[in-house]
C-alpha cells in the first residue's frame, strides 16, 4: 500500500509541477516567414534506439491490413503461434505510443481490422527508453494524423484467393474544422484460414512415440469499429477520447489422424474430430489530455482508460480409438473468459536550462482483473477437472526517469532507470489452488552516439528488461487441443529478467553494422509430459501435455546484423536489404536441464524490401519483399528456413482519387514451419503449412484532401530517438 500510495503522490506532482510551468513562463512572440520543404523520408531510417519503417507513401499499403505490413517490416518476424518477434526476440506491440492489450492470435486478428492505409510508419525500436513498460523491444505503430479542413476518407474493397476465399471492407472518414478533429473507422472481414499440422512426440523412458496430422480449418467474420475525438483548447492544450470496440465470430473444424507404438510396437490409432464455435468482443475507452509548448520542448502527456476483452466458445471432440479394447471418447469444452484492464498514465518532458538537455519523467498505474471459467461435458471426464473458475489480478505500479544530453555536438547520450513493483493474486475455485506474489525490479537503460562526421557514428545501448509470462499461461486447468494431446498452463512460471547490450555503426547514413548480445540465467518455454488419463471404458491411456515451465540455466545470445538502404533514378527506386547472424550458446542451459542436443546454433536470416514509385511516370508503383529467417528460440530449433514473399503492384488515378492493386503472396514458395523442441523426456518436431499465399486484389476510393502530418514530438525523439 506504501508503494502505491507514493506513486499516486509523484504523478500527482508531475501534473503539479507541469503547470506551475505553464503559468509562470509566458511564450515568446515571433514572426517567422513561412517556408513550403517538401521532404520525401526515406523508407527504412536506421536510428540510435530504433529502426523505423516509413510507409505512408508507400504502394504496399493498398488493399492490406496493419497485420500484412508488419510480416513486411525489417527485423519483424512472426512464428507459427503468431507471435511477433523483433530480431527473434518477443515484443510488446504499441499503437501510437499507447501498449496494446492483446498478444498472439489476438493481436493478430485485432490488427486486421485496422487498414494499412491508416499507417504513417512502424517503428521498431531495439533499445526502449524508460518511458516504456521493458519487455525487451518495443513495435510502435504510428498512425495517420489528417489535419485539414473538411471531411476527406477513403473506402477499400479487398478479394483474397488463399486455400479459401476471404473479404475485406474498410471505410475511413476525416473531418477537421477549426479545433476540432474527428476521426471514424469501420471495418468488415469474412477470412477462412486452413492450416496442416504434423507432429512427432518421443519419450526416451518408456521408448514410445506418437505422430499425428491435422487439418483446421477456420473462418472467422470481424466488425470493428473506432472514433477518435479531439479537440484544441488552445495552440498548446489538446483533449480527446479513443472509442474502440472489436468482434469476431468464429467457426472452426479440425480433423487429426494419429499412430501410437511403444518399443516399435504399435498400440493404436487415432481419428479425431473438432468443431468449434466462438465469439471475441473488446471495448476499449481512452481519455487523454496533453500539453506541448512547441517553442520550449515541453510536453505533458495524461491517458487514463479501461479495456475489456470477452471470449466465450464451445469447442467439441470426437475421438476414435482403434487398439485392442476400442473406445468412442467425446468430450467438450465450455470457456467463457472476462478481462478487465484499468490504466492511468503520465508523462512530463521538460528541457533544462541552456544545455540542451532534456528531462523525462513519469509514471503508470496498471489493474487487471480476468477470470477463466471452464467445464468439459462428454463421456471422457474420467482423471479430469469437469470444471473450474481461474481467476487472476494485478498490479502493475511503475515510475521512470530519462535525462538526454548532447555534448560537444558529437555525443549523445541518455540515462534512464525504470521501477516497476508487481502485485499478483491468482486462484482456482473448485481446486483451491491459489498464488500470491509481490516483486519490485529497478530497470535501467543507457544510450550513447558518438558522431565522428556527418557521413560516421557509433552508437552503443543497454537494457535491462523483465518479461512477465501472460495470464492464461498461468491456469493449471487442462483441456484438449485439436491435434490429439492435451494443454495446461502452470502457476509457479516466474518472469524472466534479461540485459541486453546493443552497438551500431552508421556509413554515410547508408550502411549499418550492427552487434548484440544478450544474456539471461532463466526462461520459461513449452514443456512436453507423458501422462495416462482413462479413456471412455477406463482403460489407461498415454497421452502428451504440454505446459510452460521455469527453465534455469546461463543463455548467451549474439547477433550481428548488416543492412543499407539506397535510392536511384531521382528517388523513384529504393532498396532496403539486410542480413543477419545468429549465434546461441545454450550449453549452461541444456546441462542443467539435461536436454539432449546442440549446445551451440548458429543460423542466417535475411530481408530485402524494393519499391519502384511512378514507373514510366504513369502513377504505376511497383514493390517486393522478401524474408528468409528461422525461428530457433528457447528450447525450439528450427529445422530449415522459412521463406517469405510478397510482390505488389499498384496503379493510381488522380484525377478520380482511385487505386488498383494486384498482390501475389508466397507464390514460388508457400511458408513451411519445421522445428524440434527438446526437454528432459524426450523431443517433439512440430510442422505447419500456412496458407498465406495466392493473389489479391484491392480497390480504393479516397475522397477529399489526403494531405496527413507527423504526430507531433519533441526534437529529442525526432533525433536521438530519447523519447517515446
Amino acid at each position: 500500500m506504501k508503494i502505491k500510495l507514493t506513486s499516486i503522490a509523484l504523478l500527482v506532482g508531475i501534473v503539479a509541477f507541469a503547470q506551475t510551468k505553464n503559468d509562470t513562463i509566458k511564450p515568446k512572440e515571433k514572426e517567422i516567414e513561412a517556408v513550403t520543404v517538401t521532404v520525401r523520408k526515406p523508407t527504412v531510417e536506421s536510428k540510435v534506439d530504433r529502426t523505423v519503417f516509413n510507409v505512408a507513401n508507400s504502394s504496399i499499403l493498398a488493399g492490406n491490413t496493419t497485420w500484412d505490413v508488419l510480416r513486411m517490416t525489417p527485423l519483424v518476424s512472426i512464428d507459427n503461434n503468431d507471435a511477433i518477434k523483433a530480431e527473434g526476440e518477443s515484443v510488446t506491440v504499441y499503437i501510437n505510443d499507447r501498449k496494446s492489450v492483446f498478444t498472439g492470435k489476438e493481436l493478430k486478428e485485432y490488427l486486421k481490422t485496422i487498414p494499412a492505409d491508416n499507417l504513417m510508419k512502424v517503428e521498431v525500436i531495439t533499445s526502449p527508453s524508460s518511458r516504456y513498460e521493458a519487455t525487451g523491444s518495443v513495435i510502435n505503430i504510428v498512425l495517420k494524423k489528417r489535419d485539414d479542413e473538411g471531411l476527406k476518407g477513403s473506402v477499400t474493397f479487398n478479394n483474397r484467393q488463399n486455400t479459401k476465399n476471404s473479404q475485406y471492407t474498410n471505410l475511413n472518414l476525416n473531418y477537421h474544422k477549426k479545433s476540432f478533429t474527428q476521426t471514424l473507422i469501420g471495418s468488415y472481414s469474412d477470412n477462412i484460414n486452413v492450416q496442416k499440422n504434423s507432429s512427432t512426440y518421443v519419450t526416451y523412458a518408456n521408448n514410445s512415440l506418437m505422430e499425428m496430422s491435422s487439418r483446421n480449418e477456420g473462418r472467422y467474420k470481424s466488425p470493428s469499429v473506432s472514433s477518435t475525438s479531439e479537440y484544441a483548447l488552445n495552440d498548446k492544450n489538446t483533449v480527446g477520447l479513443i472509442l474502440e470496440y472489436y468482434q469476431s465470430n468464429s467457426n472452426s473444424f479440425s480433423n487429426a489422424e494419429g499412430t501410437n507404438y511403444l518399443n516399435n510396437e504399435l498400440t493404436s490409432t487415432i481419428q479425431q474430430n473438432q468443431t468449434a464455435i466462438g465469439l471475441n468482443r473488446n471495448l476499449g475507452t481512452n481519455l487523454f489530455y496533453k500539453y506541448y509548448d512547441k517553442e520550449k520542448n515541453r510536453i505533458l502527456d495524461i491517458n487514463v482508460g479501461t479495456n475489456y476483452y470477452g471470449q466465450s466458445e464451445d469447442s467439441y471432440f470426437l475421438r476414435n480409438i482403434y487398439s485392442n479394447t476400442p473406445s468412442v471418447n467425446e468430450i467438450g469444452v465450455l470457456s467463457d473468459i472476462e478481462n478487465r484492464n484499468y490504466y492511468l498514465k503520465i508523462d512530463y518532458t521538460q528541457p533544462l536550462g541552456k544545455s540542451g538537455a532534456t528531462f523525462e519523467v513519469g509514471g503508470k498505474m496498471n489493474f487487471n482483473n480476468n477470470i477463466i471459467p471452464n467445464s468439459l461435458y462428454g463421456n471422457q471426464l474420467s482423471g479430469l477437472s469437469p470444471n473450474d473458475a481461474f481467476h487472476y489480478e494485478d498490479n502493475i505500479n511503475s515510475l521512470y526517469a530519462n535525462y538526454s544530453r548532447t555534448f560537444f555536438k558529437k555525443l549523445e547520450t541518455r540515462v534512464g532507470l525504470r521501477y516497476e513493483y508487481t502485485d499478483l493474486r491468482m486462484r482456482q475455485d473448485v481446486s483451491g489452488a491459489s498464488r500470491k506474489d509481490s516483486y519490485g525490479t529497478f530497470l535501467p537503460n543507457l544510450l550513447l552516439k558518438y558522431s565522428f562526421s556527418d557521413k560516421y557514428d557509433l552508437s552503443l545501448t543497454y537494457n535491462r528488461n523483465i518479461w512477465r509470462p501472460w495470464y492464461s499461461e498461468f491456469n493449471p486447468f487442462m483441456i484438449p487441443n485439436n491435434d490429439g494431446i492435451y494443454s495446461r498452463g502452470n502457476m509457479d512460471l516466474n518472469p524472466n529478467p534479461s540485459d541486453r547490450l546493443y552497438m551500431k555503426f552508421g556509413i554515410l547514413k547508408k550502411y549499418f553494422i550492427s552487434a548484440r548480445y544478450m544474456f539471461t540465467d532463466q526462461d520459461y518455454w513449452t514443456d512436453y509430459i507423458p501422462g495416462t488419463i482413462p479413456d471412455a471404458n477406463g482403460n489407461p491411456q498415454q497421452v502428451t501435455i504440454t505446459q510452460e515451465s521455469n527453465f534455469n540455466g546461463k543463455v548467451h545470445k549474439y547477433y550481428l546484423y548488416a543492412n543499407t538502404n539506397q535510392t536511384f533514378f531521382k528517388n523513384k527506386f529504393t532498396v532496403n536489404m539486410g542480413l543477419g547472424w545468429y549465434y546461441i550458446d545454450n550449453s549452461d542451459f541444456n546441462a542443467k536441464n539435461k536436454i539432449d542436443n546442440n549446445f551451440y546454433i548458429s543460423y542466417l536470416s535475411a530481408t530485402a524490401n524494393l519499391s519502384y514509385t511512378n514507373l514510366f511516370n504513369k502513377n504505376i508503383n511497383l514493390s517486393a519483399w522478401v524474408e528468409v529467417g528461422n525461428q530457433s528460440n528457447g528450447n525450439s530449433y528450427t529445422n530449415k528456413p522459412n521463406v517469405f514473399h510478397n510482390i505488389s503492384a499498384t496503379k493510381i488515378f488522380p484525377k478520380t482519387q482511385m487505386e488498383v492493386s494486384l498482390q501475389l503472396m508466397n507464390i514460388f514458395k508457400r511458408p513451411n514451419y519445421d522445428a524440434t523442441s527438446y526437454n528432459q523426456s524426450g523431443f517433439t518436431r512440430s510442422s505447419s503449412k500456412w496458407d498465406w499465399y495466392g493473389a489479391s486484389i484491392s480497390f480504393v476510393k479516397r475522397f477529399g484532401n489526403q494531405k496527413v502530418k507527423e504526430n507531433t514530438k519533441t526534437d529529442v525523439e525526432k533525433d536521438g530517438g530519447g523519447g517515446k
